[in-house]
């Protein structure tokens, strides 16, 4: 587990961009600014307006040569940010690559049209980027998703000796280097594209946001709001976590961005050490699955679909809404079992000057959603107006008083360059694994395998499915885990007719449950280590409070009304029953109602809950199972409502007549 927590993730607006001496550092800040740059400018179509004219394939050539020369004088061989000399090894690295990219930059009109005779030019320089490819991405975002990457290649190789189903069609190996290069379906693919325009556009948001005060207005007014209800330090780890975990693209970034701030506030309140780590590492990882961001992954979910980028934020909202419903429930109940109190007063600032200081904040927020909803803009274009918005924001009115400078704006744009590295890598290797699944036939090949396996039995395949996801997501950034669930599974489950839409909400979820599961749960390793608590512990903890993430992706396959497609009866009724049940179901998890309740009630609740959202089209009997989880829930909650009062009334006769209240039993 070392391996996985050697290198902790640049948050987003604290500490150096570069710890390199001298030129190396300068070389390492300026080729950032340019990354973010150039594709500020080629968002805006400001490359056609001064009358440059690029193909797609050249633009993203020129900034994978960006990148390459930024990660190898950036990261040393040890994964580390360079704080001395680079090696002659590195300079090697980060010139062959910038060289090798725009070389092929400029050649690639005149190559595409003989790429299929393999010209040497492209078989030398195609080589030289696979091979850098795979150690850049070693060195941003780790040795598992470089096993993964050299696993496909080998069987692009070697594919077609494989015995089975799986068997491959054979390659030679400089058709492999040359379509991987070249091909639009793989190295210069869809996810090189979204990466280097709509996440580079709103990792700059998320920057420029942190500069001008952004973030410390929402953390203070999710302070504000939560902070005088019981277990408002949880509360607010919830809110702060969902709202930066959308824009930062990785959950472990987040934990360690907020969670310095909110652990430590819920261990003060009353929290144990694992439950405060395991309620950050849930509320992080679920802001990889809040609209309107996701992690950077709604934006390749609409390019896999072919659908406008409005409709997948729209179906993911209610499924989002479900999971954060029960950590919020079962935060506030764990306050209540525990007797947590809220925040102490002094540290709770009044939500008056709060709102009057940074409700300008909410306004570059408003535009985003405005640009992208009702003027249709793309995403990074509506990004980079939102941006420009919030730089005038902070510039010119800042957050009590702190406003940004120049500087500040320089470095947000340079220290974007640098956040963006590893997902530059993921998005390269991800592109040549998609070209080895189609040029190697895998992909078809697995899809047959899976439908035949959950052929006639549609639970079947998705347990199958969502096992496969598990697996595979385990240790890998957010937007890596769902290119690889969405290329590998999401079409055996759109083959045997299950909703697109559905098909890859539900291989997202099933592939982030490892964020938080046993024996991986990198989220909560890292909260753990911030709170000091035992990490498998802290991601048991993280998998009970999670447990909404298991459940509901099975119940949007079943209903689509959980992801707004329906009638409005159907979605009043059927969101209105997940709720309730996530709501009931929490209660048992948590072991809270109104009063503490011991396992065989709590196993009533569970039950009970999830009866309120088994899909009706999936039992026989219609909505009988909805109408006896609400007889059940109105007993267990008018029983235990009854029972709290007749013990708080024997409480306080005990108290007038001075006779000590007995002991609380234990859990």
């Amino acid at each position: 587990m070392a391996e996985k927590q050697d290198k902790q993730p640049l948050e987003i607006g604290e500490g150096p961009i570069s710890s390199a001496p001298g030129a190396v550092g300068i070389a390492i800040v300026v080729g950032a600014f340019v990354l973010t740059a150039v594709a500020v400018a080629r968002s805006l179509d400001l490359d056609r307006k001064l009358g440059l004219v690029l193909y797609t394939e050249q633009y993203l050539f020129g900034m994978l040569g960006i990148a390459f020369f930024v990660a190898f004088l950036h990261l040393g061989i040890d994964r580390k940010p360079r704080n001395g000399p680079v090696p002659w090894y590195d300079w090697l690295c980060a010139i062959a690559g910038a060289g090798a990219c725009f070389w092929l930059a400029v050649r690639y009109p005149k190559l595409a049209d003989i790429v299929s005779d393999e010209p040497i030019e492209a078989l030398i320089a195609g080589t030289i980027i696979l091979f850098l490819t795979a150690e850049g991405l070693r060195r941003t975002a780790g040795p598992i998703l470089l096993g993964v990457l050299l696993f496909f290649v080998a069987f692009g190789v070697a594919g077609q000796f494989v015995p089975g189903q799986l068997q491959g069609r054979p390659i030679a190996p400089g058709q492999l280097v040359t379509y991987l290069t070249f091909d639009t379906n793989s190295l210069v693919g869809a996810p090189m594209k979204i990466v280097t325009t709509v996440v580079v556009a709103f990792l700059l948001f998320g920057a420029l946001l942190f500069r001008s005060g952004g973030s410390a207005f929402f953390t203070e007014f999710a302070t504000a709001l939560m902070g005088r209800t019981r277990g408002g330090a949880a509360k607010i780890a919830v809110v702060a976590s969902s709202l930066f975990g959308t824009i930062s693209g990785s959950a472990v970034s987040n934990v360690l961005s907020t969670g310095v701030i909110t652990i430590p506030l819920m261990r003060r309140a009353g929290y144990r050490p694992h439950s405060a780590a395991a309620i950050e590492a849930v509320a992080s990882t679920g802001g990889q699955l809040m609209p309107p961001v996701m992690g950077a992954v709604a934006f390749i979910m609409a390019e896999y679909l072919n659908v406008p980028y409005t409709q997948v934020v729209i179906a993911a909202i209610v499924p989002s809404l479900l999971y954060y419903v029960a950590l919020f429930i079962q935060a506030d109940l764990e306050a209540a079992r525990e007797n947590i109190a809220p925040v102490p007063k002094e540290m709770i600032p009044p939500v008056g000057p709060v709102i009057k200081s940074g409700w300008v904040f909410v306004v570059p927020f408003a535009l985003l959603i405005y640009g992208m909803f009702w003027l249709n803009q793309l995403p990074e274009e509506a990004a980079l107006y939102s941006s420009g918005l919030l730089l005038l924001v902070g510039l010119a009115l800042g957050y009590r008083g702190k406003r940004m400078g120049w500087r500040d704006v320089f470095d947000s744009i340079a220290r974007t360059g640098v956040l963006v590295l590893d997902l530059v890598m993921i998005g390269a290797a991800v592109g040549l694994i998609i070209g080895i699944l189609n040029q190697s036939g895998l992909g078809f090949a697995l899809t047959l395998m899976l439908v035949n396996m959950g052929s006639g039995n549609l639970m079947l395949l998705l347990l199958l499915a969502g096992l496969v996801c598990f697996v595979l997501g385990m240790g890998l950034p957010t937007l890596a885990v769902y290119i690889l669930v969405a290329t590998l599974i999401a079409p055996a489950m759109i083959e045997t007719g299950i909703n697109p839409m559905a098909a890859h909400m539900f291989v997202l979820y099933l592939g982030m449950l490892s964020f938080i599961t046993p024996p991986v749960c990198i989220a909560a390793f890292a909260a753990a280590n911030l709170a000091r608590a035992d990490p498998m512990r802290t991601g048991f903890a993280a998998t009970r409070f999670g447990w909404a993430a298991f459940v509901v992706p099975f119940l949007f396959v079943f209903e689509p009304s959980l992801l707004l497609q329906g009638t409005a009866m159907e979605l009043v009724h059927d969101v209105g029953t997940a709720i309730a049940g996530v709501w009931i179901g929490s209660m048992g998890f948590a072991g809270y109602s109104v009063r503490r309740i011991g396992w065989v009630e709590r196993a009533g609740y569970v039950v009970t809950g999830f009866l309120l959202l088994i899909p009706a089209s999936l039992l026989p009997g219609d909505k009988t199972t909805t109408y006896m989880g609400i007889a059940f829930a109105v007993a267990l909650l008018g029983r235990d409502y009854m029972l709290a009062r007749r013990a708080r009334a024997q409480a306080r006769s005990q108290a007038a007549s001075g006779v000590p209240a007995a002991p609380r039993a234990a859990e």
